[in-house]
């Protein structure tokens, strides 16, 4: 049950992000469409928020919160405070640098990561100045990660779950802010991304020194702690963020494509992210810290009913969300998105790239449940070999498809690299003894598989029989939509209930007594 609360206060605080997110998107897509200045501002969004990811989500949580949850245990808050300072000194120190020499080289940076962009100049110098005011995002993004770790090494998970809602206000007063003066060259949206790095650092360290562990400046030293930290976090920087890496391949391949196919992989990927943050993030962030206690204090049974429950939990909430992203795909894009400077053209080129990317969805999420078990091992090498294997794998599919799918392909290949990933991971952790399904994991998941199954079926039907009002006026079209989604979200329910899928009342209750 502690899990399930805990996913359940990362994953509402996720959802409230995603929703406002959602806007954003929606004003972006009628303001900026799928034309140049979107494609260079993706790009430029791209960069930082691959560190962000590695950063916040990734590698550095994956190092950082095994080792202040150890020091939390033996040497209290104080000791765990301690640690924390020293690794946000180096932190702070090399990120600096690193920003610093990202801006001098930037349009050598751009060459490597947007290669298509140089055949046409004024695109190419747009992207290298956009990324440059974006840049500074991953200093105070990464500070705020090593804040976030140690406030959820202390089971305190909402403060840092909540930081994304800021990111999300700003660049929606930014959008806003450029239809009114019609300013649309990306510039401000490119600050406003910096603006909210700011604000996200400051709002943690108000949460941090309000949970008694306010950060205090040292020099950086590289201590006994620190030299452990960035000796798990350097090959986890591969392994645990995999998907960012892939995304990045795919945007790098995609600028060589005809123009807006960055945008409409970077469209159907935010939709496909709002299950994958909810649920993928909320359950990553939640496992960590009690998966490395228990392996800490030698709780192994803990340990696997713990990951059981995180895979049982995930395929529930995100099997049914692929399903429905793959059959809805179309009307969800043309009923939020088709309006101003996005078009019919735009809303199918993007619908096929998100039906391709909900196909990976279960296991981009099942890769954030199944690592910990490694990273509260403190095992980074395995996941890192294991996240080559799935590179190469996207690599190879990704430049043999775009030949003949264009930007679909390079959807596909990614979801084919996220499933290498997942399953090659579960098969490692069941041979080594560390992970298993249980009777109830074994039972269950066929169960929701043939839920979904069901209600992707009943989808269709009631999509073609809701076709004309999908294309009538704009509350028909929302209304049709909206119940569409409902609908399906209520036939699943039912047949979870009614193939009494262990859980579901735990769940319920559970969320009964957090909002009791």
């Amino acid at each position: 049950m502690a899990l399930i609360r805990s996913v359940a206060t990362v994953g509402s605080y996720t959802l409230v992000s995603r929703v406002f997110g959602f806007v954003r998107d929606i004003l972006t897509a009628a303001i900026l469409g799928a034309g140049p200045v979107a494609d260079a501002f993706f790009v430029a969004q791209r960069l930082p928020n691959m560190f962000r990811s590695l950063f916040a989500e990734g590698a550095f949580s994956a190092a950082f919160v095994p080792l202040v949850s150890s020091a939390l245990a033996t040497g209290g808050r104080e000791e765990a405070r301690r640690f924390a300072e020293e690794a946000y000194a180096v932190l702070f120190a090399l990120l600096f640098v690193f920003v610093v020499l990202g801006e001098v080289f930037m349009p050598v940076v751009m060459h490597v990561i947007a290669p298509g962009f140089t055949a046409e100049p004024g695109k190419f110098q747009l992207v290298i100045a956009l990324t440059r005011i974006t840049f500074p995002y991953l200093l105070f993004i990464s500070l705020v990660a090593l804040q976030g770790g140690l406030l959820n090494a202390l089971d305190r998970f909402a403060a840092a779950a909540a930081t994304p809602i800021l990111l999300n206000l700003f660049l929606i007063a930014a959008l806003l802010a450029m239809a009114h003066f019609d300013r649309k060259n990306g510039h401000v949206l490119a600050a406003a991304l910096t603006a909210a790095g700011i604000a996200q650092f400051l709002w943690l360290t108000v949460s941090c020194a309000r949970a008694g562990v306010l950060l205090r400046p040292r020099l950086p030293r590289l201590t006994a702690g620190v030299r452990r930290t960035l000796a798990i976090m350097a090959p986890g920087v591969v392994g645990a963020g995999m998907t960012q890496i892939n995304l990045l391949i795919s945007t790098v391949l995609a600028s060589l494509l005809p123009g807006g196919s960055v945008s409409y992989l970077y469209y159907a990927d935010r939709l496909n992210q709002l299950p994958l943050g909810v649920v993928g993030i909320a359950i990553g962030t939640a496992i960590l810290p009690p998966l490395s206690r228990q392996v800490h204090t030698g709780d192994l049974a803990g340990a696997m009913a713990t990951q059981n429950r995180g895979v049982e939990l995930s395929v529930l909430l995100t099997l049914p969300a692929a399903v429905g992203l793959a059959v809805l795909a179309y009307p969800i894009l043309a009923v939020l998105f088709e309006r101003g400077a996005f078009g019919p053209t735009e809303t199918a080129e993007t619908a096929a790239a998100l039906a391709a990317y909900a196909a990976g969805l279960p296991a981009f999420v099942l890769v954030k449940v199944l690592a910990p078990a490694f990273f509260a091992r403190q095992d980074t090498k395995t996941p890192v070999k294991i996240a080559i294997g799935a590179l190469t794998v996207n690599l190879v599919l990704t430049v043999t498809l775009m030949q003949f799918l264009l930007h679909v392909g390079i959807a596909i290949a990614l979801s084919v690299a996220g499933w290498t990933q997942a399953l090659t991971l579960a098969f490692l952790l069941s041979r080594r003894g560390h992970f298993r399904l249980d009777q109830r994991a074994r039972t269950n998941l066929p169960r929701i598989a043939a839920a979904a199954g069901v209600m992707g079926v009943a989808l269709v039907v009631l999509r073609m029989a809701l076709s004309p009002a999908l294309a009538g006026p704009t509350l028909e079209r929302f209304a049709a939509l909206f119940g569409l989604i409902g609908a399906g979200a209520a036939i699943f329910a039912a047949l979870i209930l009614a193939l009494g899928v262990a859980g579901w009342r735990d769940l319920r209750g559970s969320l009964t007594r957090q909002s009791a």
